[in-house]
């Protein structure tokens, strides 16, 4: 008898994303706000208040929010390190498999990680959402 041929498997750790310098603050909170789960009004006033609500934040609050932590966002540094974590915890558990990190609404972006999950080929994909709570702008627009 041959042994099973071990699964290949994707693991996409989904989080929300941060603008990786100050000048893609207003971009960042323009994806936010322009996602549909976020802001429920039809297209082109969902944009125009996604546009109004981003200019002014980036100006204010966000700019101000983001300096504190270094003009950036941690969120994708500390999700790759987890990710990484992760994947050699896989490896010392035998399972073939490969993480990765997909951001709703900065990079890397979703639609840009399942190319590479695509290409990867795996027999099994897993989606992990690392929000701290279940919510329609969050974990429901990642999986939409």
């Amino acid at each position: 008898m041959t042994a099973p041929t071990p699964q290949k498997t994707a693991v996409v750790l989904l989080n929300l994303g941060g603008p990786d310098k100050e000048a893609d603050i207003a971009p960042f909170l323009l994806s936010f706000f322009c996602d549909k789960n976020v802001i429920t009004l039809p297209n082109p006033l969902r944009y125009a208040l996604a546009a109004w609500i981003s200019w002014r934040r980036s100006r204010g609050a966000a700019k101000k929010n983001y300096a504190q932590l270094g003009g950036k966002s941690p969120l994708r540094e500390n999700t790759r390190a987890q990710a990484k974590a992760l994947e050699e915890n896989l490896l010392r558990e035998g399972v073939d498999g490969r993480v990765f990190v997909a951001m709703r609404h900065w990079h890397p972006r979703t639609d840009e990680i399942v190319k590479e999950v695509l290409a990867y080929q795996p027999d099994k994909i897993v989606l992990l959402p690392l929000y701290p709570q279940f919510s329609t702008t969050t974990t429901a627009s990642s999986f939409n």
